[in-house]
């Protein structure tokens, strides 16, 4: 057994741990071919705020191939890691996860969806370090996954009555739109583990700003929602599936339409 000195000790205190919550076996399931998927996306959205996407004809060959991208990067010394940061908001993060002194047991690669408003820095990283990240993986996983959402915001604004259709795409399609793309690690921390026998919290508890927030995970499981009760309940992983959030931004344009 190995145990911590006191200065390793005080140096993971700021960053919380949780407890394991129960596994949620009632998460919406929405087909995006399903001709009833806007009225079935308005309904999840009223119940949870959240939904899985199924049949959502993002090629599974380009998540694969951006999840090994991925790993690959996050496996690489963090000293050829720390060429990418530190993000200015874009580029490579590490711990430090918000502007108010947010920490997280997590490392990150934050980039624009948008080439026109990239970071050049981050860009010029990237160009000047190949063995950093293979930027045709990202592109073609952004490429597919936008239209996706395109699709989903169309059948949203359709299922709530919002006029004109592509009311909620158009933001998205923009070309000053500031929509991002993050790539999230967790690296295991077994010295905490085993000292506690506790997991540690990658993200805190939050909302996310955005009109939506499209998330994949592979298939280790840490995903947490919160009901309506107040109730933090785990979802079960799914790699070849997306999960819909609704972010702040869209519940204000709602309330903003109908009132």
């Amino acid at each position: 057994m190995v145990v911590l000195s006191q200065p390793a000790l005080d140096h993971y205190t700021s960053i919380k741990t949780c407890k394991p919550t129960s596994v949620f076996t009632g998460l919406p399931v929405i087909n995006l071919r399903d001709p009833e998927a806007k009225t079935l996306m308005v309904k999840a959205c009223e119940e949870y705020g959240f939904f899985k996407l199924v049949n959502h004809g993002v090629p599974m060959e380009f998540m694969i191939r951006l999840e090994t991208e991925a790993l690959r990067f996050f496996n690489l010394p963090q000293s050829v890691k720390d060429k990418a940061g530190p993000p200015e908001p874009f580029g490579y993060g590490s711990k430090r996860i918000g502007p108010n002194g947010d920490v997280g047991w997590i490392e990150y690669l934050l980039l624009n969806t948008n080439p026109q408003v990239t970071s050049l820095k981050t860009l010029t990283i990237f160009r000047q370090n190949p063995e950093i990240f293979r930027s045709s993986a990202v592109n073609d996983y952004i490429l597919a996954v936008k239209r996706m959402a395109f699709e989903v915001l169309d059948l949203m604004a359709e299922g709530l009555k919002i006029e004109p259709r592509n009311a909620l795409s158009r933001l998205l399609r923009d070309e000053k739109s500031d929509s991002c793309f993050r790539l999230n690690y967790y690296p295991p921390c077994p010295e905490l583990q085993a000292l506690s026998g506790r997991n540690l919290i990658g993200f805190g508890e939050h909302t996310d700003p955005q009109i939506i927030s499209v998330l994949r995970s592979n298939n280790t499981s840490g995903l947490q929602i919160c009901l309506r009760d107040g109730t933090w309940v785990s979802v079960p992983p799914d790699q070849t599936s997306f999960f819909i959030n609704i972010g702040d931004a869209l519940q204000v344009y709602i309330m903003s339409t109908v009132f």
